[in-house]
């Protein structure tokens, strides 16, 4: 058997504090050590932010001399010494890769979107291709890149003469987010491809953005550059062939259509779930009184990072109060960003005239209650304070905590995940390991994990309107199932936490179809 010697290139990674945002940060951290055990030589290079060059067992491994922007700069690589990891993690240190601070992901100007990430990245990517170009870096056999941060090495490897000698090794390219793809100007702009890259050559046609001419699009290079394109589920590489149209609430190639139609036309586009660990034993359910007392413990916690009383807060504490004091009635609950692509049908019209989500909460009743914890758009912050204002069933938890996101898991009825679009979807996977049925549309990886009646409940609609209706239905029969049919319920829950999507066979389709 070939023994693939695999060089992954991520933003994030979920193995250490601080360096995961989202789902990515969860695949750089499960899946290198399950393809470590199938057989191959993972190494993982990720920039430092500044903090993770401060992680105990970092040994020096050499100062990379980087040409970029047109003057040296002296980047240091440093590798984790850890032997209870099979997978080699290299991080990369300058200060350029924490100009706003020490954290992973920056914030610009609406006139100038992703200008300072762009730089930190391609900074990265230039030391990641530096590395090998001088062996400092063993040669790896395929460069699996991850998202529009690391789309700036296909660049470089397949566009740069300066890079040739590196232009044989096979690039696979995963798109966890297809709608963030790092565009940024072709020139004129401290934050462009001219000024990073000033000696780049090539024909430039597959790097412009489609739309905008006088444009670099990382997202749409590595597409078009990489020899394998990958999505993290089956049925969300089919939904980007076709064309998004927002207003009808379709989320497809995000005016990258044409280029993954290529790709697939030519058998490289594949789709492969991401997987979930399973632990060996599942905790029991938690009593009610732990989880509200873990969720006033992070309310008090946010409340005190503020000096001004946050009303959001104020109404959280009330209603946790309240519900401390019910012995019926089913919880729904919701974990995750509070983001257009997860809650924009949720506020869509219904019908009636009211937004969706009232009607459900009217739905669920005085015994029933829906906790949402999460962060994110401010506006949907402050729809979902109002909301929680005029609805005693509902309670908006406003900030993320780890303990209690997993009592919420464990606690759950019903798990609500009615996104837009998904390319896979962890939320889904961590609530039904738990045992909590989910309730979600058909889309991306949420069509591929939940099935209808058998381990959750699905609905459907070939846009919003439609989408919105069928969303009420479904949450009716889901309710009417949960108080008139009590066992027909349960078997759902034991189904959903008997449902296996595991990372070993996921790797074993990486391998397969990605590395092979």
């Amino acid at each position: 058997m070939v023994r693939h010697k695999v060089l992954m290139l991520a933003a994030e990674n979920g193995r250490f504090a601080g360096a995961k945002v989202g789902g990515v940060g969860d695949v750089i951290r499960d899946l290198p050590p399950v393809l470590s055990e199938a057989g191959c030589d993972v190494m993982v290079a990720m920039p430092s932010y500044g903090f993770l060059a401060r992680l105990p067992q970092l040994e020096a491994v050499a100062t990379l001399k980087v040409m970029f922007g047109g003057i040296v700069k002296s980047v240091e690589l440093l590798r984790l010494v850890d032997s209870a990891h099979p997978e080699q993690v290299y991080i990369f240190h300058h200060p350029d890769f924490s100009p706003q601070g020490e954290r992973v992901y920056c914030d610009d100007s609406n006139d100038r979107p992703f200008a300072t990430d762009a730089n930190k990245f391609a900074l990265f990517c230039a030391s990641v291709a530096t590395a090998l170009l001088t062996d400092v870096l063993a040669m790896p056999s395929v460069i699996h890149c991850h998202d529009w941060h690391t789309g700036f090495l296909p660049m470089l490897t397949r566009r740069c003469a300066d890079y040739a000698r590196l232009a044989p090794i096979k690039i696979v390219y995963t798109i966890h987010n297809l709608a963030m793809q790092g565009v940024r100007p072709l020139t004129s702009d401290p934050s462009s491809l001219h000024a990073w890259f000033p000696n780049l050559s090539g024909e430039l046609s597959d790097i412009y953005d489609p739309d905008y001419r006088n444009c670099v699009n990382p997202m749409r290079a590595a597409i078009r550059l990489a020899d394998v394109v990958h999505t993290v589920s089956p049925t969300y590489a089919s939904e980007i062939l076709q064309p998004s149209d927002t207003e009808q609430g379709v989320f497809g190639g995000e005016r990258l259509q044409a280029d993954l139609q290529e790709k697939a036309d030519s058998n490289a586009l594949f789709g492969i779930l991401n997987g979930c660990n399973y632990p060996a034993k599942s905790p029991r359910k938690p009593a009610k009184k732990t989880v509200v007392a873990t969720a006033l413990a992070a309310v008090e916690k946010w409340m005190g990072a503020s000096v001004q009383l946050s009303s959001t807060h104020y109404l959280a504490d009330r209603r946790l109060l309240t519900w401390a004091k019910k012995t019926k009635g089913i919880t729904v609950t919701s974990v995750g960003r509070i983001t257009e692509q997860k809650v924009r049908l949720l506020f869509s019209p219904a019908p009636n005239g009211k937004i969706a989500l009232a009607n459900m909460l009217d739905s669920l009743g005085e015994d029933g209650v829906f906790i949402m914890l999460g962060s994110g758009a401010a506006h949907y912050e402050a729809a979902l304070t109002k909301l929680a204002g005029q609805y005693a069933n509902f309670i908006f938890l406003n900030g993320y905590e780890e303990t209690l996101s997993e009592l919420l898991y464990h606690y759950g009825d019903l798990f609500l995940m009615p996104s837009s679009f998904e390319p896979c979807g962890i939320s889904q996977l961590l609530a039904m390991r738990a045992g909590q049925p989910c309730l979600v549309s058909s889309v991306g990886g949420l069509k591929d994990t939940v099935t209808h009646h058998a381990n959750g409940f699905v609905f459907d609609g070939a846009n919003d309107a439609e989408r919105v209706v069928n969303m009420q239905r479904c949450f009716d029969d889901a309710l009417a199932l949960y108080h008139k049919q009590p066992e027909a319920y349960k078997k759902i829950s034991v189904q959903a936490k008997s449902t296996r999507f595991t990372w070993a066979e996921s790797a074993k389709e990486y391998i397969a179809k990605l590395y092979g």
